[in-house]
């Protein structure tokens, strides 16, 4: 005869194990799905998404049942600056994965900032995925070339933003001469006034000291007139002999 009652014990011990880890796994999902929903997003509001939407979504006005039309045009234009947000979202994941899963290896950055990055790249592809749908239902075949589209502005744009900056520095570059220029030019001639001064005063002592040796040398009016005097007197002396 079968012991039901001793074959039932280890059958209700595996049950009891199988729902205690069933519950602690659901319980630890449900936390750290929590806890992910809870840390701070690692991008910003997507402003482009949110025009985009509030565009396509438009109320309509009070005392009227329609909602005002918007143009095509202008839809597939915010379509497209969505999009070219999207394309800086991804450069970004895609630049920081590999550093920051090294780092992570290494001990260095937390696990809750590896969960927002990995939250991120999530909400990026599904971002694509909602860009793309959107661009086939403004335009047939759109959402194979938008983002081609979207690359090439955002290009554009960095390159007119990097030429703005160097603009912007040569201008504080130039600037930064000019007053280097003008402090070494005057400067300059304080050395040049200074060097000048000096060399007046040698220059008329000089010439004080030729003039005195030529009156010296020459005799002047006294030395002529005792010369003079000599020789009448040389001439008296001749006569008397």
């Amino acid at each position: 005869m079968v012991d039901w009652v001793s074959l039932s014990v280890p059958f209700a011990y595996l049950g009891i194990l199988v729902g205690s880890l069933a519950t602690f796994s659901s319980l630890y999902r449900k936390r750290k799905a929590a806890r992910s929903l809870s840390l701070e997003p690692w991008f910003p509001t997507h402003l482009q998404r949110d025009i985009y939407l509030s565009l396509l979504h438009l109320e309509p006005e009070p005392g009227k049942d329609k909602p005002p039309a918007v143009p095509d045009g202008v839809l597939k234009a915010a379509l497209l600056q969505r999009a070219t947000e999207d394309i800086k979202r991804i450069l970004e994941v895609r630049n920081a994965k590999q550093a920051l899963s090294n780092l992570l290896q290494r001990g260095s950055v937390g696990d809750d900032l590896w969960q927002r990055f990995l939250r991120a790249e999530r909400e990026v592809e599904a971002e694509l995925r909602d860009v793309v749908e959107e661009a086939n239902a403004l335009q047939a075949n759109w959402g194979q070339t938008i983002f081609q589209s979207a690359n090439e502005m955002h290009h554009n744009a960095t390159l007119r933003a990097r030429l703005s900056e160097i603009q912007a520095k040569g201008k504080r570059d130039r600037e930064w001469w000019d007053q280097e220029k003008a402090a070494i030019q005057s400067s300059f001639m304080k050395e040049l006034g200074e060097d000048g001064k000096e060399s007046v005063k040698p220059a008329a002592d000089k010439i004080g000291s030729d003039e005195d040796a030529v009156l010296v040398e020459g005799g002047g009016p006294a030395s002529s007139g005792a010369s003079t005097g000599s020789k009448a007197a040389g001439k008296k002396r001749k006569g008397k002999k």
